[in-house]
């Protein structure tokens, strides 16, 4: 196990330096310059050129990316090239909203989404099995920001029951941070639901086919020692999988559904960044998100040796 955590994680330091690469050139290369935006629309070519040059935007595209990977190895993502603050406070500024949003969205995914999938699959070709797939389908094709003004117009503008837009933190107490993100909430969770209990179904009834859940039925199991001690266990290894992709994707619905719900997070500074060609902001998150990717998929490959004995590495 020590051995393939260490060969996992040399890969994952080639994996980071290709995308660190790639995050530059992509940037760098991009239509569009900051200095533009930054000295307006009526400022002279002298002045875009002074903007430029305080920037570092003039340097060779080698000498730009040694400084700047040279900072990434000491910690510093850099500059905000109009907030005028690194980037590191700006993302610990924006971060418990996002993880807020996210970890909330994934436990109900989670425990709702392989409630249903095992029900479901206990249940096969009933109502509820033609509820979920009917449900699947819907949910895959609704846009969330289509799901997030409708959530918005009927419960938040119609009865007023919940905020519209905005954030509270936690530190103002449970009921203001709850409230205003049940809405985002349910409209980034509705499609991971369904993709977990999908999966979760599918598993399952491959599982619950087999020889030895017939023999565990004969000798007069009950039906929650089957499903969850005989069933769940072994049809785990798909669902942390899925479980995984998942969390993963969420990074993508957060940026969407914050922008849609005037949540101050994480998803909203990108937007920002990418509008105002913010450089250091881009490469820095574009940076953590994949670094998070490469973790997730860490975390889920040594959780399959938990949840089956059967998987060594």
């Amino acid at each position: 196990m020590v051995t393939y955590i260490f060969r996992r994680m040399i890969s994952a330091i080639v994996v980071m330096a290709m995308v660190g690469v790639f995050i530059f050139l992509l940037v760098r290369l991009a239509p569009g310059d900051p200095a533009d935006i930054i000295a307006g629309p009526s400022a002279t070519d002298q002045t875009v050129a002074d903007i430029r040059e305080q920037l570092g935007l003039n340097a060779p595209l080698p000498v730009q990316f040694r400084q700047w990977a040279g900072n990434l190895l000491n910690g510093d993502l850099g500059m905000s090239v109009f907030a005028g603050r690194p980037v590191l406070q700006l993302i610990r500024q924006r971060l418990q909203p996002t993880l807020s949003l996210s970890l909330l969205t994934l436990f109900v995914s989670v425990t709702v989404g392989v409630t249903f999938g095992i029900l479901t699959a206990w249940r096969a070709g009933g109502i509820l099995d033609r509820v979920l797939i009917a449900f699947s389908a819907l949910s895959y094709s609704v846009p969330v920001f289509v799901v997030s003004y409708c959530l918005i117009y009927f419960f938040a503008i119609q009865t007023r029951w919940l905020p519209v837009q905005g954030y509270a933190s936690i530190n103002d107490g449970i009921g203001p941070w709850l409230a205003h993100l049940i809405l985002p909430t349910i409209a980034l969770s509705l499609a991971y639901i369904a993709f977990i209990a999908r999966i979760t179904r599918a598993s399952m009834l491959e599982v619950l086919s087999e020889d030895y859940m017939r023999t565990a039925a004969a000798k007069g199991a009950s039906p929650y020692a089957m499903l969850f001690h005989h069933a769940l266990k072994n049809s785990a290894a798909p669902i942390l999988t899925v479980i995984g992709l998942s969390f993963a994707y969420l990074i993508s619905g957060v940026v969407l559904t914050e922008t849609v719900f005037n949540i101050p997070g994480i998803g909203r500074l990108i937007v920002d960044a990418i509008n105002n060609r913010d450089y250091p902001i881009i490469q820095g998150m574009l940076i953590l998100i994949s670094g998070i990717y490469v973790l997730i998929n860490l975390a889920v490959d040594l959780a399959y040796t938990l949840v089956d004995p059967r998987i060594r590495y």
